[in-house]
C-alpha cells in the first residue's frame, strides 16, 4: 500500500509541474463538446505515452461514472507487466474545468492537485476518443472495444503529430480478452 501511495504522490508531482505550461506556447484546442453521459463508462487504453504508473500496462480500462455532484468518479485498472501479472487499479477524480464543452478536466490522484486532461479527439459515436495535455507530455487513445481499425489508429497519429505530439513516443498497450463462445 505504501507503494502505491508513493506511486500516486509522484504522479501527481508530475502531472502538477508539467499542468502548467505548453509546449511552444501554442494553446491545445479540444472538440467542442462532450455530452458527459454519453462519454461515461468503459474505455479500452489502446496507445499512450504512459506515465511510469502506465509502464507495462496489460488490458488497461479507464472507466468514468458521473457523480451527483458533476464530478467523475474514475476507475483506472490494469495488469502489470503481463496479461497475468498483478492487478492495479487507481481512482482519480475528474472536475469538469469547461463546462461551456466539458472537454478539458482536472484528473485529481492526490487532493490538491488536479492534472490536465483535455479531450482533443472523438468519434461522432463517441467509439474512439483521445486524451491530450496541453504540455504533449502524456496522450491516452482510447476506444469502446479493445482494438481500432489500422485506418483510425493511422488517422489519429496524424492528428497528435499535427497538433505537436511526437508520436514516436506513442506505444500501443497490449490488450488481450477472451471471448464468450
Amino acid at each position: 500500500m505504501n507503494r502505491s501511495l508513493k506511486s500516486l504522490a509522484a504522479l501527481a508531482a508530475l502531472l502538477l509541474v508539467n499542468a502548467c505550461t505548453e509546449t511552444g506556447g501554442r494553446p491545445m484546442d479540444t472538440v467542442d463538446q462532450v455530452d458527459l453521459q454519453r462519454f461515461m463508462g468503459d474505455w479500452y487504453v489502446i496507445a499512450n505515452i504512459p506515465t511510469f504508473v502506465e509502464k507495462g500496462a496489460h488490458n488497461a480500462i479507464e472507466s468514468y461514472a458521473l457523480n451527483p455532484d458533476g464530478t467523475i468518479a474514475t476507475t483506472f485498472t490494469f495488469h502489470k507487466d503481463a496479461f497475468d501479472g498483478p492487478l492495479k487499479t487507481y481512482n482519480p477524480k475528474g472536475f469538469v474545468l469547461d463546462r461551456e464543452t466539458n472537454a478539458h478536466w482536472g484528473m485529481q490522484f492526490i487532493w490538491p492537485f488536479k492534472g490536465d486532461f483535455r479531450i482533443v479527439w472523438l468519434a461522432p459515436d463517441y467509439s474512439v476518443t483521445v486524451i491530450g495535455r496541453a504540455k504533449r507530455d502524456y496522450v491516452w487513445i482510447m476506444a469502446r472495444t479493445p482494438e481500432i481499425a489500422p485506418a483510425t489508429y493511422g488517422e489519429i497519429l496524424t492528428f497528435l503529430a499535427g497538433i505537436g505530439y511526437d508520436t514516436d513516443r506513442i506505444q500501443r498497450v497490449p490488450q488481450q480478452w477472451e471471448t464468450a463462445g
